[in-house]
């Protein structure tokens, strides 16, 4: 802790790209600054920065570094914040991760309707459908479908998750639809890619049934990014494999329509993803309770569209 101002100066030097710029925030002279970061390294046996005489530049054990110090004291100001309100205050910046089209189409919206109750809250929200190292990464809260092979992290089931083939009524129209899974070698179909490789390996169980289909390459259209794939859907262009969760808009507005949905492909439920060792802020527990009723919410809404004969409301 009687490093705790060298830190701070440490932390307000990369964000401002200059020492002497941070000495000035806090009220250093500029050898007053250098002299508490040449200690604050010597304490550390480590180079924080790379020296020029335009800039300081990060090193790769700064960086690394820099991200530990800013949740410290994220986390001082929180309990600090706590102690002079007497109560839990939520507020400050939450830093988000989630795969694509969930976080454009989704969460965006959910991040909006949580504003209007803590105002005081800002976010940070990190799109990919691959999952990023959340212990290197400055990331509070992931929300990933399925659970990473991590046991560094900490899992909350958010919501049970389907996974369905789905097309546009456009499509249907023009080319009908598939009735059983060896049905769909007569359609174009949309394939998603993922960090360990194609999803072109399509399993179904009806009941006692099992069926499989594999996607020949050749003749599909294939995209790394799911919310492309869902826009391709959109368009006429084939069958996807969506998430429930992914298309529910679509799903409401009519422009995409379930197919074959007595049959099921692997669920892979929903989780809320964060550090087992870190300190849960008071915002981000609150987001974590909101994001919960939402998901109990709207799952209730898209239950009618995956049930054949139940009117959608």
């Amino acid at each position: 802790m009687e490093n705790l101002g060298d830190i701070r100066l440490f932390v307000e030097a990369a964000n401002l790209g200059g020492l002497s710029a941070a000495g000035r925030k806090l009220g250093l002279s500029p050898a007053a600054a250098s002299a508490r970061l040449v200690k604050l390294e010597a304490a550390l046996k480590t180079r924080l920065f790379e020296r020029t005489t335009r800039q300081l530049r990060l090193t790769e054990e700064g960086r690394i570094y820099l991200l530990h110090c800013q949740q410290a004291l994220q986390a001082l100001e929180d309990a600090h914040a706590a102690l002079q309100a007497g109560r839990s205050v939520v507020r400050g910046k939450v830093r988000i991760s989630a795969t694509s089209d969930f976080g454009r189409h989704v969460l965006k919206g959910w991040l909006d309707e949580f504003n209007v109750q803590y105002p005081e809250v800002t976010f940070a929200l990190v799109l990919s459908d691959s999952l990023s190292n959340l212990l290197l990464d400055d990331i509070d809260l992931a929300i990933r479908f399925g659970v990473p092979p991590d046991s560094s992290l900490v899992a909350r089931r958010l919501a049970s998750n389907r996974r369905v083939l789905c097309a546009s009524p456009e499509y249907v129209a023009t080319h009908g639809a598939p009735d059983h899974p060896r049905d769909l070698a007569r359609f174009d179909c949309i394939v998603l890619g993922t960090a360990v490789g194609l999803t072109n390996d399509w399993r179904f169980t009806r009941g006692g049934e099992i069926e499989s289909y594999t996607l020949p390459l050749a003749g599909s259209r294939e995209t790394n990014d799911g919310a492309l794939a869902r826009e391709w859907a959109v368009a006429g262009y084939g069958i996807a494999m969506k998430s429930i969760w992914d298309i529910g808009a679509d799903l409401r507005a009519g422009r995409l329509n379930i197919l074959m949905p007595e049959w099921r492909s692997p669920d892979v439920p929903v989780h809320a993803l964060y550090h087992r060792s870190r300190y849960m802020a008071p915002r981000v527990r609150a987001l974590l309770d909101f994001l919960l009723e939402r998901f109990s919410t709207v799952s209730r809404e898209l239950e009618a569209y995956l049930n054949p004969g139940t009117e959608a409301g």
